[in-house]
C-alpha cells in the first residue's frame, strides 16, 4: 500500500492478489469468476491526467456514498453490491482490512453498456459548450436564450460513450440506440431520468442542487443493475443551493480547487502533472467531506 505521511491510499497493495485493472482512482480485483472487489483509492485526476498527490479520504467518501445511494435507489434499480463489510469478503481479502474497511466493496461481476448514462438537469459543462454552439444538447433542441447553469425546462438524457483518449464523447438517443438496441437504450434513458429525479429532490431538501450525474450500468444475468458509482462528487455536479446563481460558472463539491490552482499556475496539461500544494489538498479533501456530510447527514466512518 502505498501512503503519504497523512495516511493517503494512492495504490493498494494487496499481497498475493494481482489487480485486474487500475483506473483513475478504483483498483480491482477478481473474486472468483462471478465477483470482483472494488477499492476506491484517493487518486484524483485532473484534465485527464492523474496526479501523483492524493486527497485524504477521497476513496471512502466515493464508496460510502455509493453505497448510501445504491441503498436508497434499491426500489428503482438493482445494484451490483454484494457486500460492503470487510468481515464477510472471501478468506483472502479480509486481511488487509487496514486497506480496504470504508472505501471497498464487493460486487457481482456485470455486463456493461459501453455506454454512459448522463442526465442533465442545468446547463453546464460539455452541455453548455454544446448548447452556445448548435442550441442542442445531444441532439437536444433547447429553448433559445438560456445562461450557463440555468435549471433546464426538464431534465434530458445526454448519453456519451468514453473516447480512447481524452474526454467522453456525447451522442444522440439514436447512436446510443444503434450500439445497444433501442428496447435497451429506452430503457436506460427511462431509469437514468428517473434516478436523478429522485435524487435531484432528495438532494435539494439537503440545499444541494445536483446539475447533472453519470450513471454506469449493465447486467447481472437478465438483470438490469447499476454498478461502479452513483452520485459522487466525481460523478455528478454538487452546487451549494445557497450560493446558487445563474449566468457563469458555479462553485461545486468536487475537485474545483484542484483545477483552479492548476489553471492558476498555467500547468499545460500533460504528464506529469504538478504536486498540489497542502493547502489545495486539504480544502479539497473538506469540500468532499462535506458533500458526505449534507446529502448523509452523518459523518464518514
Amino acid at each position: 500500500m502505498t501512503l503519504t505521511a497523512e495516511h493517503i491510499v494512492l495504490l493498494t497493495d494487496l499481497d498475493g492478489c494481482v489487480p485486474c485493472l487500475r483506473g483513475k482512482v478504483r483498483d480491482l480485483y477478481a473474486s472468483g469468476e462471478d465477483a470482483l472487489l472494488f477499492v476506491a483509492s484517493d487518486r484524483i485526476s485532473a484534465f485527464d491526467c492523474i496526479l501523483d498527490s492524493g486527497i485524504p479520504r477521497k476513496g471512502q467518501v466515493l464508496t460510502q456514498l455509493s453505497l448510501f445511494w445504491f441503498d436508497r435507489l434499491s426500489e428503482v434499480i438493482a445494484n451490483h453490491v454484494i457486500t460492503a463489510d470487510v468481515d464477510a469478503y472471501p478468506a483472502e481479502f479480509r486481511r488487509f482490512r487496514d486497506q480496504l474497511e470504508g472505501r471497498s466493496m464487493l460486487v457481482h461481476r456485470a455486463r456493461m453498456v459501453p455506454v454512459e448514462c448522463v442526465v442533465r438537469g442545468y446547463l453546464s459543462g460539455s452541455g453548455w459548450k454544446d448548447y452556445q454552439a448548435t442550441g442542442a444538447v445531444c441532439g437536444i433542441r433547447l429553448p433559445a436564450g438560456l445562461r450557463e447553469s440555468d435549471r433546464l425546462p426538464e431534465p434530458i438524457f445526454t448519453p456519451a460513450t468514453k473516447a480512447e483518449s481524452g474526454h467522453d464523447i456525447n451522442i444522440s438517443l439514436e447512436e446510443m440506440a444503434s450500439r445497444v438496441g433501442r428496447d435497451v437504450a429506452v430503457r436506460l434513458r427511462d431509469v437514468s431520468l428517473e434516478i436523478y429525479r429522485r435524487a435531484a429532490a432528495y438532494a435539494e431538501s439537503r440545499g444541494i442542487i445536483l446539475a447533472d450525474s453519470k450513471f454506469e450500468m449493465g447486467f447481472v444475468d437478465d438483470r438490469l443493475v447499476l454498478a461502479d458509482e452513483a452520485l459522487t462528487p466525481d460523478s455528478s455536479r454538487f452546487w451549494p443551493a445557497d450560493a446558487y446563481r445563474p449566468g457563469g460558472p458555479q462553485p461545486s463539491f468536487d475537485k474545483q480547487f484542484v483545477r483552479d490552482y492548476l489553471e492558476q499556475i498555467k500547468w499545460n496539461k500533460q504528464p506529469p502533472a504538478p504536486a498540489l500544494p497542502p493547502d489545495v489538498i486539504a480544502r479539497t479533501s473538506e469540500k468532499y467531506q462535506e458533500a458526505f456530510r449534507l446529502l448523509t447527514g452523518r459523518e464518514l466512518k
